[in-house]
């Protein structure tokens, strides 16, 4: 029998890369304790650096009670890591060889009634549960990046999962401040990467034939399509946008365009031309800012529109 999603006290993260650091910070907010797993020590203060900015932000937000760094155990026994846990969030290196291997091992040494979440961002549960001993408690669990902050992760199980396993992590997310999305299949790359991705299809055409710069790219956006996607997403802007008639009057209107040869949705070849200029874009918009820098702003601005959104529903 799955534990009480609402008595998890304990959970264990896998990975201290910026998602499973972002995972560990999330939960430790919650008020959770935390156990980390890291494949090796010196991977400790690159861990510590994801912490520190995330925990900022998460202060900011406002964090539960009995939240506590102080709740924060690191380990590098993978035995250690999840003795006592009641599930385990795991965000090892996207490497499918390398997930089954843990996943083998997660399913001799993890009690059959605790929950695995893989944070996979494109591979299937059914693969990676293949050599796993107790695969029927195993689901997708994938997060957006940073997972301490954006709200949305995806659930899917993979054929030898349990409809029950798949349940009890859409509760347990939900109780522990995500927005589950339940995946009605498995499909590569879930729902929301897919669609990002077709977003980053279109901008590397258009810098590859000239068209727009990154630079120009993110303008557009900033300013365009994301404020209102924030609040609206992609198939209600759409809708409101037609007025009373909705997204009736919209496909009715528009739809002949969809036709028309504005999208290029098989991916342009990455040419050494294409990479450099986007290399190449991307540090002329950065300038002489360091990666802490631009995503401890990046998650000031993102703190000030949940803020924004939570403070008007």
């Amino acid at each position: 029998m799955l534990p009480a999603v609402n008595e998890v006290t304990r959970v264990t993260s896998i990975g201290g890369g910026p998602i499973g650091g972002g995972w560990a910070a999330h939960f430790l907010a919650r008020g959770y304790d935390v156990t980390l797993y890291l494949h090796d020590k010196d991977e400790t203060p690159a861990f510590m650096a994801i912490l520190e900015t995330a925990w900022k932000s998460l202060t900011d937000l406002g964090l539960s009670s009995g939240a506590s760094l102080d709740r924060l155990k690191i380990v590098t026994n993978l035995n250690e890591a999840v003795e006592g846990a009641e599930f385990i969030q795991e965000s090892a290196p996207e490497n499918l060889g390398m997930k089954q291997t843990l996943y083998k091992k997660l399913g001799q040494i993890v009690p059959p009634d605790i929950v695995i979440g893989s944070s996979t961002s494109g591979l299937m549960m059914t693969d990676i549960q293949a050599g796993c001993a107790t695969p029927e408690r195993t689901v997708i669990g994938h997060p957006f990046n940073p997972p301490y902050l954006l709200p949305l992760v995806e659930i899917v199980g993979g054929k030898k999962t349990a409809a029950e396993a798949v349940l009890w992590a859409e509760e347990f997310y939900k109780i522990a401040g995500k927005v589950p999305l339940v995946m009605k299949k498995e499909i590569p790359g879930f729902v929301a990467t897919r669609l990002q991705e077709a977003l980053w299809r279109e901008a590397l055409h258009m810098v590859a034939n000239g068209e727009a710069t990154p630079e120009d790219i993110d303008i557009a956006l900033i300013n365009g399509p994301a404020p209102r996607m924030a609040v609206q997403g992609q198939c209600m802007a759409f809708h409101v946008a037609c007025g009373a008639g909705g997204m009736a009057t919209n496909l009715d209107q528009f739809g002949p365009a969809l036709k028309l040869p504005w999208t290029r949705l098989e991916a342009p070849e990455l040419t050494k031309e294409l990479r450099d200029r986007m290399v190449d874009g991307c540090n002329k918009i950065a300038g002489d800012r360091g990666f802490e820098e631009m995503a401890a702003k990046r998650d000031r601005q993102i703190v000030a529109v949940l803020r924004a959104i939570r403070d008007t529903a």
